[in-house]
C-alpha cells in the first residue's frame, strides 16, 4: 500500500484522521491532549506553552505546572470533544 492509499487511523473515542504529509502546528495557548507513557491513552487538561525544534513544551491546566520534558509532535494533539458526551 502506498502513502497515497493510506487509511485514516482513529484512536479510541476520538475520530482524528492521521496524515504524515501535513503537519499541524499547535500555537501557544492551544488546549491539547498528550499521549501517556503508561498505556498510550490520550490525557486531557494541557495547553501548549511553546513549539520547539524537538516538539512542544506543555503546561498542565489543573495546577499550572510546566511539564519538565518536550513532547514530540506525535505525542500531542489538539483537544477533541468526545462524541459520546453529547450533553456537554
Amino acid at each position: 500500500m502506498s502513502r497515497s492509499d493510506a487509511v485514516p487511523v482513529s484512536t479510541t473515542g476520538v475520530k482524528q484522521p492521521w496524515d504524515d504529509r501535513v503537519r499541524v502546528v499547535l500555537e501557544p495557548g492551544t488546549r491539547v491532549e498528550v499521549r501517556t507513557g503508561f498505556d498510550r491513552s490520550w490525557a486531557k487538561g494541557f495547553v501548549v506553552l511553546e513549539e520547539t525544534d524537538d516538539g512542544y513544551r506543555i503546561q498542565r491546566l489543573s495546577d499550572g505546572r510546566h511539564l519538565p520534558t518536550v513532547f514530540s509532535a506525535d505525542r500531542v494533539r489538539r483537544e477533541r470533544r468526545d462524541d459520546t458526551m453529547w450533553w456537554i
